[in-house]
């Protein structure tokens, strides 16, 4: 007989959610759901009335660890809406941003993830807070890579959490030649350090695919080969940065974009009668506790093709590189690859750019309430903003984030995992929570909700 187990909330990401599973009697998913339960921000709605120039900026409040990203894509969604091409240079520098963005991300995942690795050949689970050897190097080669990140991205676009360069229509400023010299040493230097985290950590993730068994507050649990597979699909615009509506060949298409509402996906109300109190942190949820993943959840459910996709740095690997690699294990190996082709490709950008060559559009259109859209292959993602401009204000706002995309996709890569497991999947997926929550339930007998529609 089937029993219901939740860990709420859930631990080492950003935001708040949780996982409801339905287990069988010996510990294994037989579905689960991973649902956000942060409070709704509201940007969506925020950002209606205001001037093309603020939306951008209301959009990366959203968190502080996905800024750029929607500074960029939110910026481009105005752009698109306005029928505006900005200067080759002003792209460039947008490239070094979304490039340096995405190596800090990548470092900061690794601090995230290595409690669940253990240090090759031995059974030692990894503190990356260790004063001891070789953690103690390690940790510090991930602090100075997080850096050099963050000073680029400081350089580039002017802040290094909330980016105050970029502006609709481009660049407020481009760099001096000398700013210019300096990111490129940095890069260089990033590159270097960032080759040997990656051999690192690809290490790491091939041990763990050789374990039978993990340790889960001192019980053995088995480790299925197939840990976190699923057969939805994935989606990815670009290798490094995206598309828009404004392109020759958009590599988005709104037409095969639906999105559903949770009663159509999550289960419903159910009563926990499996419950750990040894589980970490702090125990799993008390038994007796009524729980309704429909009425709980706090996104909508977008699908592509009809179905959920995957989104992150696995999915711009299968769609643009032939990667193969599945399961939890390949999402972290996928990851790690994108070290260096961040570095190579800020590299390409730098020596590109031109810091005496104009970064703002001659003319900057003030918008006819066209719909126009941006992709941005966030750090997480693809990060779709939608927008309609008119007389340069904004109408019409909507944030399709890539933990959104994410979550009914993990939520069927539970299903095989024993419940213990279930967090690891989870992290595989990096998710950034708050950025997703743009709904609630408000009325669980009528279903109404807190909601945006496209127009």
């Amino acid at each position: 007989m089937s029993k219901v187990v939740e860990i709420s909330p859930t631990t080492r990401h950003e935001g708040h959610s949780k996982l409801v599973l339905k287990v069988n009697e010996e510990g294994i998913v037989e579905r689960g759901d991973w649902c956000s339960i942060t409070p709704v921000r509201g940007v969506e709605k925020l950002a209606v009335g205001k001037t093309m120039e603020q939306v951008p900026k209301i959009a990366s409040r959203v968190c502080g660890i996905c800024p750029i990203a929607h500074t960029l894509a939110g910026t481009e969604a105005m752009e698109a809406s306005i029928g505006c091409d900005i200067p080759d240079d002003a792209k460039l520098l947008r490239i070094i941003l979304q490039c340096a963005n995405r190596v800090h991300s990548i470092a900061l995942h690794n601090i995230l993830i290595l409690p669940d690795f253990y240090l090759p050949g031995t059974e030692t689970k990894i503190n990356p807070f260790s004063p001891e050897e070789p953690v103690r190097s390690v940790a510090k080669r991930i602090q100075r890579i997080r850096e050099i990140g963050q000073t680029i991205g400081e350089i580039a676009g002017g802040e290094a959490i909330h980016p105050s360069n970029t502006r609709v229509g481009g660049m407020y400023l481009n760099v001096s030649p000398r700013a210019k010299s300096k990111m490129y040493d940095l890069a260089k230097e990033g590159l270097v350090l960032a080759r040997d985290q990656m051999e690192l950590m690809l290490a790491i993730i091939k041990n763990m695919q050789k374990r039978d068994f993990i340790d889960v507050a001192g019980k053995k649990i088995a480790v299925p080969k197939e840990l976190g597979y699923h057969n939805q699909g994935y989606m990815a615009v670009d290798p490094v940065y995206g598309s828009t509506s404004l392109d020759e060949c958009p590599r988005w298409d709104l037409s095969r974009f639906m999105e559903t509402r949770p009663w159509d996906w999550y289960m419903g109300e159910m009563t926990v009668d499996l419950e750990d109190k040894s589980y970490p942190v702090g125990g799993t949820t008390k038994a007796g506790t009524v729980v309704n993943p429909q009425m709980e959840a706090c996104t909508g459910v977008p699908m592509y093709d009809g179905q959920p996709v995957e989104v992150g740095p696995r999915a711009r690997l299968v769609t643009f590189k032939n990667f193969d690699e599945k399961g939890t294990w390949g999402q972290h190996a996928a990851r790690q690859l994108e070290y260096t082709d961040s570095f190579y490709a800020m590299i390409r950008a730098l020596d590109e750019l031109d810091p005496s060559g104009s970064v703002l559009a001659d003319e900057i259109p003030q918008g006819d309430g066209s719909l126009g859209w941006a992709a941005n292959e966030a750090p997480r993602g693809t990060d779709v903003h939608l927008a309609r401009v008119k007389d340069g204000r904004v109408q019409y706002y909507s944030m399709l984030v890539p933990t959104t995309w994410n979550f009914p996709t993990c939520s069927r890569a539970l299903t095989g995992a024993p419940w213990q497991l279930a967090e690891l999947v989870v992290r595989g997926y990096d998710p950034c929570v708050s950025c997703a929550t743009h709904m609630i339930v408000i009325d669980d007998d009528k279903r109404i909700v807190a909601q945006k529609l496209i127009q």
